[in-house]
């Protein structure tokens, strides 16, 4: 053989075997890449350091924190009513007028009383004055000084009397014209021109929505994590999964003993005017907040002896325990204060049954755009 020859199939032998070689390794890699367990993103979550709150839950009702029910004052016939429900009113705009006939002839009666006791007062107060000065020049004798001075004392009592009589009737004729205690929003009108009402007959309700409260309960057993001026997290129904925040005012001191709770009250701020009266809320006293690395509660197992849940380290999966906090049962969220670092990678859900030491590889959602 030549040596031309020898190198041809030497040169051949190699390529083929490089070729052999590169076949085996592609193999070996889709192999390996075949080990892999691909976990969707649904499955997974990053911890990350949040705040993270927990308290007694309450449940109530809103409540206008300012509400009167106006009320005729005395009896008598409406003449007219001024306003309407859902219309704003300023203080002490006129709602409701009554007739007032006969307080305005008790009025001008009274006024012309105060005039005639007023020129009797005057006459009674110049005889008087007169009789000190016959007395003194020893014209008259004194009883008859006696006499105008206690003319001019009736006078003066009559006087009096008229012109209180007199103001009695102003306050009356006053109160035929029922105003509005506050500035506010007519919530109802409980009386119509033509009604005949009576002292304490309801006419109208103003409310003033630009604070509201929240009168709840809670379980007396949690009340010692109740305190004034802690805030208060709740949802109203009709708002969806809007969150509403106010603060705590007052604390009943006793218990209801049929049911055990405690009412408390807390003030809403309500710019807007976005809550009204009479809504059922439900949610919690914020007594306990932290920033701390936080879990979902699907990522925890806690039937053993410690909590544990599942981390992706290297590509693998590895069983973590770990060490709790506190527990926000609203978001379903636990406070980690041991075991893993914000950064971690968690396992969710099904994903949770992957055994330790498991190779994964989260996958990436496509771009359809």
């Amino acid at each position: 053989m030549s040596a031309r020859k020898f190198t041809a199939g030497l040169a051949i032998a190699i390529t083929i075997a490089a070729a052999g070689c590169s076949r085996g390794d592609a193999a070996a890699d889709t192999a390996a890449a075949d080990l892999n367990v691909l976990v969707g993103p649904e499955n997974i979550v990053i911890v990350a350091a949040r705040e993270i709150r927990t308290g007694p839950t309450l449940s109530g009702a809103i409540a206008a924190e300012r509400e009167a029910t106006v009320r005729a004052e005395l009896a008598g016939a409406v003449m007219e009513t001024y306003a309407e429900p859902g219309q704003r009113v300023p203080a002490g705009a006129v709602l409701v007028r009554l007739d007032d006939s006969a307080i305005r002839d008790q009025e001008l009666s009274a006024r012309a009383a105060v005039a005639a006791a007023r020129n009797a007062n005057e006459i009674a107060t110049r005889e008087r004055d007169r009789a000190e000065t016959l007395l003194k020049a020893g014209a008259i004798a004194e009883r008859d000084a006696e006499r105008a001075r206690n003319g001019a004392l009736a006078a003066q009592t009559q006087l009096a009397s008229a012109q209180a009589m007199y103001s009695s009737a102003q306050k009356q004729q006053a109160k035929t014209r029922v105003t509005a205690p506050f500035a506010g929003i007519v919530s109802a009108r409980q009386a119509n021109a033509g009604d005949v009402v009576s002292p304490g007959g309801a006419l109208f309700t103003i409310v003033d929505p630009s604070t509201m409260r929240l009168e709840a309960s809670v379980p007396a057993e949690a009340l010692a994590m109740v305190r004034v001026g802690l805030p208060v997290e709740f949802s109203v129904s009709g708002y969806g999964t809007r969150r509403f925040v106010g603060r705590v005012i007052r604390i009943n001191p006793t218990a209801d003993p049929a049911t055990r709770q405690v009412r408390i009250i807390a003030q809403i701020p309500n710019a807007g005017a976005t809550l009204v009266s009479g809504l059922f809320a439900e949610g919690r006293v914020a007594s306990e907040t932290r920033t701390a690395p936080l879990v979902p509660q699907s990522a925890v197992d806690e039937r053993g002896v410690r909590p544990t849940v599942m981390r992706i380290r290297g590509g693998k999966v590895e069983r973590v325990e770990v060490d709790l906090g506190i527990r926000d049962p609203q978001t379903e969220m636990f406070e980690v204060t041991a075991g893993l670092v914000p950064g971690d990678t968690v396992l969710l859900g099904t994903a949770r049954g992957l055994s330790p030491g498991t190779p994964v590889k989260v996958s990436v959602p496509s771009d359809n755009k």
